[in-house]
């Protein structure tokens, strides 16, 4: 299976401070692959780079064949990468149903005039629009909450909300920075489920970012571990696990 994503060398300095390194990384097309580390590692650093948040100081992205390095926010999204964030994000004072819509409007196919005229083609638009709202509010068990305003939300709806919001862009790529943050474990079991079946739904490549060890080992195939915005292994979640740089990153050196 060909990569949808590869980081080639990846370098990003904030003054005189290195936050990745020479980063290296390839994403198959349709894997979950985990990037993990201690917090302040670089990782959310790197999905800033992807999504065209951040520019690189030195070396290429590359997905589905084209170099994005140093592309724009909203051109990444139209290629196909869409993204959830550690603090999330939403439109607060809007509601659940209006949070949807306004992700899916990249894919309106009307005019401003067509707006501004409420012609027939804005109306069909608009209208499948929110059927398409609606039909991932009901994937994420959130149609009873359409009207609701999202910052009155709980902290779990707005996680569901957050990703509903991503997968109304229709992407390849789907980041995922710290989904089940605030979770606890039973939430984050129905968590795992859930990724799985849109992944599956949605044909989707998955690279998450996340601190739950066991929401890592339930989802992803691999992963790749940052410590100080280096790359220090990748592999398996079980060769991970064992490895003894990962273990002193996380834990210190014994004695």
């Amino acid at each position: 299976m060909s990569n949808l994503l590869e980081i080639k060398a990846l370098c990003k300095n904030f003054g005189g401070v290195q936050a990745i390194n020479q980063f290296n990384l390839e994403l198959e097309e349709g894997s979950i692959v985990g990037l993990i580390g201690p917090n302040g590692a670089g990782k959310t650093t790197i999905f800033n780079t992807i999504t065209g948040i951040y520019n690189p100081s030195k070396g290429q992205i590359f997905f589905d064949g084209k170099d994005i390095t140093g592309c724009m926010p909203y051109e990444a999204a139209q290629w196909g990468i869409s993204r959830t964030f550690q603090n999330i994000r939403l439109f607060s004072n809007l509601s659940v149903m209006e949070n949807v819509v306004m992700a899916g409007n990249k894919n309106v196919k009307y005019g401003l005039v067509d707006a501004f005229l409420h012609t027939s083609k804005y109306r069909r638009e608009e209208k499948n629009l929110k059927e398409m709202a609606m039909n991932l509010l009901e994937l994420v068990s959130m149609q009873e909450h359409a009207d609701a305003i999202a910052g009155s939300l709980p902290y779990g709806h707005q996680r569901r909300l957050e990703i509903a919001r991503a997968l109304a862009t229709n992407p390849k790529l789907l980041l995922l920075d710290e989904p089940a943050a605030g979770m606890n474990a039973e939430e984050s079991i129905e968590l795992v489920e859930f990724i799985r079946q849109i992944k599956e739904k949605f044909s989707l490549t998955v690279l998450m970012i996340e601190h739950h060890m066991d929401v890592v080992s339930s989802l992803c195939e691999r992963a790749a571990v940052l410590n100080f915005g280096e790359k220090i292994a990748e592999g398996s979640i079980e060769e991970i696990k064992k490895d003894k740089v990962v273990v002193e990153a996380y834990l210190g050196k014994e004695g």
